[in-house]
């Protein structure tokens, strides 16, 4: 396969704040990536290097076979780009903020109005074209902002967040415009989320980053596999006293999390019998008992210790601390 994107080494520090710490991967064309974590994680920051519009401190990478630091233009000419924040024009229609994207590129005319109307019929907003942006929902401006991203035939679409903040529905109908691009046009995906879901549902492979690093790299099925089988959850007043009763041979691996006991096993089914029987021998209260298949919450619960959503409230201070220096 050919290689769309690769990494080497890749890290940003902003004075004594390490964003991206020594990041190495490839994605090959036609893949859709995902880059999983919480905000403060990295996540957004390397896709800032990718597209050129951040240095990065050491290390080298290739979009499309060119140098981000020594091809700056020829980079951006190969890819689109949706942000994180919205960059439309609020007070100009769907046509003109996708006719005033086309000019920046110089597609000519005849050729730029016959992808503005292919793109916009797309993203269901052909009928929708000469209304003001400022009218639209928060979906319908995502779905815009992938149409602009995608007139001057990129190669690879970078998508950072693309889903932040929408409803469930509108969520769900966006996944399916980026699996259909994908699919039928063949276009390398790379995106950044902190929904395990939308990783989970979209991409081929998943990079969970965390602090800066790449902690774990696979398919989300893989990943998951990785666990070792059934996940099974006890609550109880006493978790260590559980974890100390469970050292049993068809145990792979327990955690105590948040006054939880994680236990990860083949089978749970034919196990959580033998589970309660132990515990009940040993005198230890049960609050409640769950079994389900493993998750890519699980997946970085195990390794990072914390659930994503923790490790998004630990990271505020220097998420803030990163906006501050993006700012000079």
């Amino acid at each position: 396969m050919t290689v769309a994107i690769h990494v080497d080494h890749l890290t940003r520090k902003f004075n004594d704040l390490i964003a991206v710490n020594d990041i190495s991967f490839e994605i090959e064309q036609g893949e859709i990536f995902g880059l999983l974590g919480p905000n403060g994680a990295g996540k957004t920051t390397t896709l800032a290097m990718l597209s050129t519009m951040l240095k990065p401190t050491s290390g080298s990478a290739t979009v499309n076979g060119m140098d981000i630091e020594h091809n700056e233009d020829g980079v951006r000419k190969s890819i689109g780009i949706v942000f994180q924040d919205q960059s439309l024009d609020e007070e100009l229609t769907a046509w003109e903020n996708m006719d005033f994207h086309g000019r920046l590129y110089r597609i000519p005319g005849e050729v730029r109005r016959q992808r503005i109307t292919e793109l916009l019929d797309l993203v269901e907003l052909v009928d929708r074209k000469d209304d003001i942006v400022k009218t639209f929902s928060g979906g319908m401006r995502r779905r815009l902002e992938i149409a602009r991203g995608l007139l001057h035939r990129p190669a690879v679409l970078f998508l950072d967040e693309p889903t932040l903040g929408l409803d469930p529905q509108t969520r769900n109908h966006l996944w399916q415009y980026i699996a259909t691009l994908n699919k039928e046009h063949g276009i390398t995906i790379i995106l950044t989320t902190h929904y395990m879901e939308e990783a989970d549902r979209l991409c081929n492979r998943i990079a969970i980053i965390d602090h800066g690093k790449i902690i774990a790299l696979d398919t989300p099925a893989n990943l998951k596999d990785g666990m070792g089988g059934d996940v099974v959850t006890i609550k109880s007043s006493d978790p260590s006293a559980i974890i100390e009763a469970l050292k049993e041979p068809w145990v792979l691996r327990v955690e105590q999390h948040d006054g939880q006991v994680i236990i990860s096993l083949k089978n749970a089914e034919q196990h959580v019998g033998t589970i309660v029987t132990l515990l009940n021998r040993e005198q230890i209260a049960i609050e409640s008992i769950s079994i389900h298949k493993p998750t890519l919450e699980d997946v970085f619960l195990s390794f990072t210790g914390k659930t994503i959503r923790e490790e998004e409230a630990d990271g505020k201070a220097a998420m803030r601390m990163y906006q501050k220096m993006t700012r000079r």
